[in-house]
């Protein structure tokens, strides 16, 4: 934390990482005698850097109120606990489990997220987004968006994301239909 005219900056390490990247990219270039101008630029390695930390976020939250869930739920029937896990050989895809239904947080790609209800009769479907809306087959994806300066956000249908909104209504949906 830094002091300046009586205002505090908080500089979290997680967001200065860039810094570090950029200061042992010099170091190999002196060592190396390549020199990349350009890296900074391309935004796919931003993209690829944010969706690993978005996913990360997500499944944090979803465990934190996942965690409370089954507390106030009491435990007591081991078949209405909902259980997270992660997805073997991806980075960091998880999905949530009860009573046969999935819901799974993927990456389909650097730049697409996707999310969906799978039951294990074979069954697939994108959670509601209202009561009028019938479900589909077809998986929400949210999206990156760079913006200036390589900039990215997450956006749905086009919209930005609120990452809190999206987990309360996700889980909401899944509790709702995996209830017995």
């Amino acid at each position: 934390m830094h002091n300046r005219n009586n205002r505090e900056i908080n500089y979290s390490e997680t967001k200065a990482a860039w810094i570090e990247n950029l200061a042992l990219e010099e170091l190999n270039m002196e060592e190396s005698g390549v020199i990349h101008y350009h890296d900074h630029l391309d935004p796919l390695p931003y993209v690829e850097e944010s969706s690993i930390e978005f996913m990360g976020m997500l499944r944090e939250k979803f465990e934190f109120y996942l965690n409370k869930f089954n507390f106030y739920r009491g435990n007591k029937d081991v078949s209405s606990i909902v259980k997270i896990f992660k997805i073997s050989n991806t980075v960091n895809d998880f999905m949530l489990f009860r009573s046969s239904l999935k819901l799974i947080v993927a990456r389909k790609a650097a730049n697409v997220i996707t999310i969906g209800l799978y039951s294990n009769t074979g069954g697939a479907f994108a959670p509601r987004m209202s009561m009028e809306e019938m479900p589909t087959n077809i998986q929400h994806e949210i999206h990156a968006h760079i913006g200036p300066f390589n900039e990215i956000s997450w956006r749905f249908n086009g919209e930005p994301v609120n990452v809190d909104a999206m987990v309360k209504h996700y889980l909401t949906e899944f509790i709702k239909h995996s209830a017995k």
